[in-house]
């Protein structure tokens, strides 16, 4: 896009005002990426909207006739339609609702069919919202028949990322007793502490075994 400043060209421009402050040839212009020899992506992206008629009129056209224009093609046709058809997808379907756990039994519950019975030791992290609705659920280190290892590092880096306001901490004791250790309250207690400094609560360490569990929270030892 020779014709167009560094600073304005749509993807620069997307990345230091937003995508809202695109008009509707610079959002295509992004989608189709790059333009070709002696045509760049935003005057493409002009071609198709005259097409159509404007924005709107982009679903009611056929692949074939947006392929037709200098510089689109069968690829960049299929992949304009493809762009559109996801976004309308997301107006039409209602969002899943996401789980809230109101207890640790429902929890465990929620953890037993995946992780509760396997034969080595699992460690992960159930990641919650701010209204401790599931966001989702991350398994961190798989390790031997009676040890897993896990560093506060890698625990509070994936509820960052994921913009978590709480987690529950989970594993599994493959001897089938649900009964937590001294290294497992220890391990609790300084991710406790570590949650509080990130400010990102720690709300239980759930342990699991076969159809078993213990919540250090239910025994009091989560403090």
């Amino acid at each position: 896009m020779k014709r167009l400043s560094q600073r304005d060209r749509p993807r620069e421009k997307l990345e230091r005002l937003g995508a809202q402050a695109l008009g509707d040839n610079e959002l295509l212009a992004v989608i189709l990426g790059s333009g070709t020899a002696g045509r760049d992506a935003l005057a493409i992206a002009d071609a198709v909207l005259d097409l159509a008629g404007g924005l709107h009129g982009i679903m009611r056209v056929t692949q074939d006739e947006l392929g037709s224009l200098p510089g689109m093609g069968a690829v960049r046709s299929a992949q304009v339609l493809a762009s559109l058809e996801f976004g309308r997808r997301t107006l039409l379907r209602a969002p899943v609702d996401r789980p809230r756990f109101a207890s640790p039994r429902e929890l465990a519950l929620h953890l037993l069919p995946d992780f509760g019975g396997k034969p080595v030791e699992q460690f992960g992290i159930v990641l919650l919202d701010i209204r401790f609705r599931l966001l989702r659920t991350r398994l961190l280190s798989v390790g031997t028949v009676d040890h897993s290892v896990v560093h506060p590092r890698e625990v509070f880096r994936e509820a960052l990322s994921a913009r978590a306001s709480a987690i529950v901490l989970f594993h599994n004791h493959p001897s089938g007793d649900p009964t937590p250790s001294q290294d497992d309250v220890r391990l609790t207690r300084r991710l406790v502490e570590a949650g509080r400094i990130m400010g990102i609560e720690v709300t239980d360490h759930v342990i699991l075994a076969d159809t078993r569990y213990v919540s250090l929270r239910e025994c009091g030892q989560l403090q």
